[in-house]
Parts: structure tokens; sequence; C-alpha cells
């Protein structure tokens, strides 16, 4: 008997990669954009800045939540593809051994 030959996998190139590039760079801006107020409400309370009476927002939240935003927007999908990219060499290597 000889055994059962599975189709090879198409590894699709990086087309595999944008959909999830886009779905994290979304969570990232945000999520990188929240953490970024949370440093400016940090920053405001150790500074004894006084927050926006109406809304309370921490002095000087927009550059902070920019910036924030920024590095989260990159980092995040980065850090997903990367370690997406070494599970599925991984995955490949079990498959062959």
């Amino acid at each position: 008997m000889t055994p059962i030959e599975q189709p090879p996998v198409d590894t699709g190139g990086a087309w595999q990669y944008v959909g999830l590039g886009c779905v994290t760079l979304v969570a990232g801006l945000f999520g990188g954009g929240m953490l970024g107020v949370l440093a400016a409400k940090i920053v405001g309370w150790a500074q004894r800045c006084v927050p926006d009476v109406n809304t309370g927002a921490p002095c000087g939240w927009g550059s902070y939540w920019f910036y924030g935003a920024v590095a989260g927007g990159v980092l995040f999908p980065v850090i997903v593809i990367f370690l997406r990219r070494r599970g599925r060499a991984a995955e490949r290597q079990s498959d062959r051994g």
C-alpha cells in the first residue's frame, strides 16, 4: 500500500497577510491611541495639569493620542504578522518531519 499524498499547501505569498494586516492596523490605531491618552492622563496628573472642565480631557491629549495611534498602527500589525509567519513556518516543519 502507498500512503495517500496530501496536496501541497498554497502559500499565496504576501497577499494572504493583507486582510490580517488591515484588521490589525485598525485595532492598533485605536488601541495605541487609547494608551496614548492614558499616558496623557498620567503625565497630566504627575505635572498637576488641570483637565478640561467640560470634558475631563487631559492637557495635550491630542499629541499623545497621535503618537500612540501611529505606534500602535505600526507595531501591532508587524508583531501579529511576524508571529503568524513564524507559526506557519513551524507548522510546515512539523508536517515534513
